[in-house]
């Protein structure tokens, strides 16, 4: 079932969303050559509760043998795709992918953010892997404009697969967007593959995490035998962007947007992070 979100509880995901934005901004300044996921996972979690929500992964999901995630953060390190359990011993070195996802719960209701940071900066990194993480964030963005009422869900799956087509990337299909709410995942499932015009209509007053995950090689994935981390099959870079959305009368909300970022792409397209394909 799609939950459609009232005006006041769209106040209260917005207030979320600042947490992790503001969180992801904190951490972007620290990730360094020599500083541990570990570290920025506990820098995380004191930064959620001093602003007074909860880590939305830390204890989520143990099915079976599979243990709850440890972590506040999932920290995936360069072919991790997603899912990386924070650690001590992983110490980021210079030219390094650190993919950090993060979600916190405010007053019932949760957030869902991901960047993608180069250690050292781009000039750390061949052009490649620079043109992966940004071109990762273009496919995001793409998703977030087709993320209005009327169209529907194949609408954003299909914008953000055309970004990563053209570029000839891997497209991670086994793990994709959802919808967020009063629980991490609800419905609708937001593939980043798809035909336009399919699937569940938009509305005004949904909720959705668009997710991108775009890889240098093939799009095939392995968990490891951790259960949680999930890394490329032929061990090739991997990029990760992530937004939590609301579908309003106005156009998409961006409730997740950072200091360098619009709120609201259709009224300040000039702040939009990236110059996407056809723009």
């Amino acid at each position: 079932m799609i939950i459609r979100k009232s005006p006041s509880e769209l106040e209260v995901m917005a207030r979320s969303g600042k947490i992790i934005a503001d969180m992801h901004e904190m951490l972007a300044a620290a990730v360094r050559p020599g500083i541990s996921t570990g570290e920025l996972d506990a820098m995380a979690e004191d930064y959620i509760v001093r602003h007074g929500a909860v880590p939305a992964f830390k204890g989520y999901g143990g099915v079976g043998t599979r243990m709850p995630f440890p972590g506040t953060l999932c920290a995936s390190v360069n072919d991790e795709i997603v899912h990386g359990i924070p650690s001590p011993e992983t110490v980021l070195d210079e030219g390094d992918l650190i993919k950090i996802d993060a979600g916190c719960v405010l007053e019932g209701y949760y957030s869902d953010s991901a960047c993608t940071w180069i250690v050292g900066g781009e000039d750390a990194v061949a052009p490649e892997v620079a043109e992966l993480v940004r071109v990762t964030r273009e496919g995001l963005w793409a998703g977030l404009l087709a993320a209005r009422a009327k169209q529907r869900i194949g609408d954003i799956s299909a914008a953000v697969e055309a970004v990563g087509v053209r570029h000839g990337y891997g497209i991670v299909r086994e793990y994709v967007g959802h919808g967020v709410g009063r629980a991490l995942h609800e419905d609708p499932q937001v593939p980043n593959h798809g035909r336009a015009g399919r699937g569940p209509k938009l509305a005004t007053g949904r909720v959705l995490a668009i997710e991108p995950m775009f890889n240098l090689g093939t799009e095939e994935t392995v968990t490891l035998d951790d259960e949680w981390t999930v890394v490329t099959a032929d061990q090739h870079l991997s990029a990760h962007w992530e937004h939590t959305v609301a579908i309003t009368p106005d156009g998409p909300w961006v409730l997740t947007a950072r200091s360098d970022e619009t709120a609201h792409p259709l009224a300040e397209p000039d702040r939009i992070p990236v110059q996407l394909v056809g723009a």
